[in-house]
Order: C-alpha cells, then structure tokens, then sequence
C-alpha cells in the first residue's frame, strides 16, 4: 500500500509499504476510511517532535472500519466502525488507571500513532491496544462527523473538563486554529457566563463571528484591554491557551484575573518563559501538558445527541494520492483552510 511517510526533518515522501500484520493479541487492523492533517503532524515535519522516529507513516487523525483483530479482543468485530483515539495506552499501568494516558507507561504509549509507529495517512493502520484506543461510532453518526473525536475534539474535550469551568465563569480562549473551535464547543457545553475567543486571522474570527455569535471576538492585539473590559475582576476567570503563537503564552497570564486558573494546550515550537517576578501576586494556576483522551465514548455520545458537530470545520477534501497538495494548503493556511478530510 501506499503511505505518506516521514523521512527527516523536512521532508515528507509517499512510500509503499506493506499493508499492516496484527504483532499482538491485542492489536487491530483498521481500514481508514477518513484521516486528516494535523498542526501536530506540521511540528514532526519542523523538527520539534524529537521523539518522532523516521520512516513511520504520518497521520493520528482517522475513523476506519475493523478489519482484523487480535485474539484477546472480544469488544470489537470485524466491520465495526471505529473512531481512533491518539494516543495508545494499555489501561492497566499506574498512568492509565489514574485516567493519565498521554502519560501509558507502555513502549507505544501515548502519541504513538504517527509519530511512533506507524499511522493512518494510509490505506490501513495497525492500532495497539484496540480494546482501548477504539470506540465504536454511534449508528448516525457519519464518518465526517467522528473524525475529530479521537484527537482535535479529545483534547478540546479535555481541556475544558480540567479547567473546571463554572456558569459564573468568564472563559477566553486564545486561538480559533483547529483545536480553538473545537475547545469552543467544549466550553460551550459548560453554559459559562461569557466567552471572549482571540484570533489573529480576520477570516477566523469571521468563521467564529458567524458560527458562534454568543461569544465575543478581538484580536491579539487588543485581547488585554477588551478582556480588562469585559469582565468584573480584572481578567478572564478561566484562560484556554489552544494558540501556540510566538507572544499567546504571556498573552494567556497577562489576561488572567488573579487566582484564575491557565490551561495550555497549545504546543510550541520554542520554550517558553515563566516571568514569576511579573505574575508575583498573581496566585495563578497553570494547567499543561498533552490531551489525556479518555472522552471518546462520551464525545461520541455528545455527537450522537447533536450536542457537538465539526462538520462545517472540514474545509476541504483531498483524496489521499492528493495528499501533498493537501499539505501545501494546510500548511499555508490557503483559500480559507481550516482541515482538510483525505479519503483513501
């Protein structure tokens, strides 16, 4: 089969490789039926994923149908749907039984697929722990539907429940990238008083404007004093960092109100500083780290119920021997992209 692989640092190629072997009890073999590009998968292509191994095919994005599983699976059949999480985690280590599986203390644990070991920008891909890295998608629900549960909408997911966001909460939330709009949805779902969401791109904000004309829009640079503005303790109560933008992590402390709690999702490509002298006082909390993703069921119940739907954040659609072109676009933020869908 054909698979857009990693190569080095720079450099991604189409390769052929064998269609994927069941290496353990515990494994299945999906067919994809949709993937995805990821800003993740762009961070492997610049260098700043050092645990990406060269030679794996990209992609962690996908839904699929089960082709073969592993002896020990009994949950999952053969012509199943499925939703792939990203993360792999065995489910019985210390991490995974305190619901900390970003952190599966497994060799394939964590973001494996595509970074790791080989992923779904492919026609099939071999999926570890299958017991636990796949969910069943709801009868209804569409494959265009569930792509995102797996990653984008786990980790927007994840980002809310651990920012514990109350109805008298005022929430901002930088960024309106992929992983923002998902986080948006997810905050919604918590009824908070107010949402403020920060965009740089003007054709972003209009998307926000038009989709979700409840919450309030402005741009980075007058993020600071519209927030100062429009709340009533001198900041957001709740700040979600989903940017990743050279100036948002310092953006997302300055626009705190004291003790209000920061969760960053983004992921960077240079360190970051904490200037504690200028946030003394401050009493802040800080929130870090990659999606723990284990909302999948729930999130697919939500789509089911018609409480989520990324839909309208599929932009365009490429078939997978496209995939290049489909990267150009994506990465360059071209005619309007937000994702891209790949068919194989």
């Amino acid at each position: 089969m054909r698979a857009y692989t990693y190569v080095s640092p720079g450099t991604f190629a189409w390769m052929d490789k064998p269609k994927p072997v069941l290496q353990h009890p515990r494994d299945a073999i999906v067919r994809v039926t949709l993937a995805s590009i990821c800003t993740s998968d762009l961070h492997i292509k610049h260098g700043a994923v050092p645990r990406a191994v060269p030679g794996i095919t990209l992609g962690h994005e996908m839904v699929g149908i089960v082709e073969e599983v592993g002896s020990s699976i009994s949950r999952l059949h053969p012509g199943d749907r499925v939703a792939v999480n990203v993360e792999t985690f065995c489910g019985d280590c210390f991490f995974c039984r305190h619901g900390y599986v970003n952190n599966c203390t497994d060799p394939n644990g964590g973001w494996a697929l595509g970074c790791r070991i080989d992923g779904g920008q492919a026609e099939y891909v071999r999926v570890p722990y299958a017991d636990q890295g796949l969910t069943k998608i709801p009868d209804g629900v569409s494959d265009r539907q569930a792509l995102f549960a797996g990653d984008l909408l786990a980790t927007g997911f994840w980002a809310t429940r651990i920012s514990h966001i109350t109805q008298e909460d005022t929430v901002l939330l930088l960024g309106a990238g992929p992983t923002g709009l998902c986080t948006l949805q997810c905050i919604l779902l918590k009824q908070p008083k107010g949402v403020i969401v920060c965009e740089k791109s003007p054709q972003r904000r209009d998307f926000v404007r038009q989709h979700y004309p409840q919450v309030m829009v402005t741009s980075p640079e007058e993020v600071l004093p519209f927030t100062l503005s429009h709340t009533e303790h001198g900041g957001a109560d709740v700040v979600i960092e989903a940017a990743g933008g050279e100036d948002t992590f310092s953006l997302a402390w300055q626009c705190a109100r004291p003790n209000a709690l920061v969760t960053i999702v983004a992921m960077y490509d240079t360190p970051q500083i904490l200037p504690l002298p200028e946030m003394y006082g401050k009493n802040l909390t800080f929130q870090t780290g990659g999606v723990d993703g284990c909302d999948v069921p729930e999130i697919l119940a939500l789509l089911a119920q018609g409480k989520l739907d990324t839909t309208p954040l599929i932009t365009h659609t490429f078939p997978l021997k496209d995939i290049e072109a489909a990267y150009a676009l994506f990465e360059n933020h071209r005619d309007g992209v937000i994702k891209v869908a790949i068919v194989p």
